[in-house]
């Protein structure tokens, strides 16, 4: 399915739906498409929203966690977005997690999947490595527990991500500032209804970080998909749209 990006000043994103608002945040290497099936899904019941985060774009300085969540907070500033359900998977699931702490009266619930924050084994413990297509193919499979489920067109596009020289400078940068901002103390303020969702086999952010997670934010749920990687919304997106769709009806 072929959705269509807008692009409003400085933002591109996907604005789909009408009602109570969804909005998905991609990880290091994330796209739009990522998020396909739950777009799919639950586009005729919620008005989702997907902006595409500068990663590749934004200058040196701004390249960090920081910088994201200010990028986030324009947007919804922009879009003028209330009483939002925030989406979040990877280092999106951790710009979700400063947003709701800097902005508890417009995010009413969390949804977070492979979530950095507390650790994470970024690219399976190096980074990518420039002119290797063998080496890309390689680390994006070991993001998914069927390495099948790394389509040829999704590790062609990791493979032009790092094969440019200002691209890795821009992703070495937040995921370094994402190691560097461990969260375990601020997120036990988090009050609102959130939901864990984990790969039972992701090997980025293992099953026990998603345990400390639900230690840590007091009214939290936890809900692993077995034989499931790092992005369970695409390698099992049934299950990752039911577990979401239930937790959103409890949570009205």
């Amino acid at each position: 399915m072929t959705f269509n990006v807008l692009e409003e000043g400085d933002f591109k994103f996907i604005d789909v739906g009408s009602g109570e608002v969804l909005l998905l945040l991609h990880g290091l290497f994330g796209a739009l498409s990522n998020w396909e099936g739950v777009i799919n899904y639950f586009s005729s019941k919620y008005r989702v929203v997907i902006p595409m985060m500068p990663i590749y774009e934004m200058p040196i300085k701004q390249a960090g966690i920081e910088g994201l969540v200010g990028f986030i907070d324009r947007f919804v500033k922009y879009k003028k977005l209330e009483k939002m359900t925030l989406l979040g998977n990877s280092l999106g699931g951790h710009i979700a997690l400063v947003y709701t702490l800097n902005n508890k009266n417009k995010v009413t619930r969390l949804v977070l999947t492979g979530s950095s924050g507390l650790f994470e084994n970024s690219m399976g413990s190096s980074y990518p490595k420039r002119g290797s297509y063998d080496y890309v193919k390689d680390r994006v499979e070991y993001t998914f527990y069927n390495p099948n489920t790394a389509k040829k067109e999704l590790v062609d596009e990791v493979f032009s991500i790092v094969s440019s020289i200002p691209k890795c400078m821009r992703i070495v940068s937040i995921a370094k500032s994402a190691q560097r901002h461990n969260m375990a103390e601020d997120i036990q303020n988090i009050t609102i209804p959130t939901l864990l969702i984990w790969g039972l086999n992701d090997t980025i952010t293992p099953p026990m970080v998603a345990h400390e997670f639900n230690r840590l934010i007091p009214n939290s749920e936890l809900c692993f998909i077995d034989k499931c990687g790092h992005a369970p919304m695409m390698e099992h997106p049934d299950k990752f749209n039911r577990l979401v769709d239930a937790f959103l009806q409890k949570h009205k």
